[in-house]
Parts: structure tokens; sequence; C-alpha cells
């Protein structure tokens, strides 16, 4: 075997990694459990995504990875729906929760007001900043 350390790895890889994890997983907790995917997206007059949610539900807690409303359409409560409607999809699910993690820069306030909580924190990253991990629990 040979460990090489590659800086533009393609997605073969990635699915190899993915699949062996998730098999791995799968047996460790006694039972397969929900690997399903959730797109959320603010859309324009003509059908084009401009923004959106981004997650998974895995191990019966929905990840959220991705939030982003443009700049120009911020204010209007659509960040709120959107986590409105990924809550939705997990209560629909029966999910147990709902994680997440944001900048010290971006929308840990956002997320409070809706009912998070900071359960883990990495201080100085990026540099003079912290990342939050946050979840709710449905």
């Amino acid at each position: 075997m040979q460990i090489v350390v590659d800086s533009k790895p393609n997605d073969a890889d990635r699915d190899i990694i993915v699949a062996g994890l998730r098999a791995f997983n799968a047996s460790a907790v006694g039972r397969p459990r929900n690997f399903l995917p959730l797109a959320v997206l603010l859309t324009d007059d003509a059908n084009q995504t401009v923004g959106g949610l981004w997650g998974e539900a895995v191990l019966d807690w929905l990840f959220i990875e991705l939030l982003y409303v443009p700049e120009n359409l911020r204010g209007h409560a659509l960040g709120t729906q959107l986590m409105a409607k990924a809550e939705a999809f997990a209560r629909d699910n029966k999910l147990v929760g709902i994680w997440l993690d944001t900048f010290s820069f971006q929308a840990r306030p956002f997320y409070e007001k809706l009912g998070y909580r900071v359960f883990g924190t990495i201080e100085n990253y990026p540099p003079g900043g912290a990342r939050y991990f946050l979840s709710k629990t449905l």
C-alpha cells in the first residue's frame, strides 16, 4: 500500500471513501440509516437558481451544509423561509434534529433567532474569528 497526497482529487476517489465510510457506519449503528439529499432552491422569475439551501439527512439528523441568499435579496425573510422548508423536511422524515456550522462573520445570530444553539466552537478559525457548530432538536 502507498499513501498518496493529491491536491487535485477526483469525484471517483471521493465516492470510494464515502461508500466505505457509509457502509462501516451502517454496520456500526445496527441498521441502514437514511441518506436523503435536500435542496431548497431560491429561483428567480426565469426559474433560474439564485440561492438556496443544500443539505443531507444522515443518521437521522439533517446536516445543512450550505445556505445562501444573494445580498440584494437579504432582509426579506427568505433565509427564514428556506430554513422553515428544511425543518419541515426534517419533521416529515421523522429526523431527530438539524445541525450546521457558520463562521463569526456569517449568520450565527440568525440561526440562534431560529432556536439553534451552539454546541461547539473552533476559536481563531479563520484567524481573528471563530467557527460555530449549532444544532436544534426537533
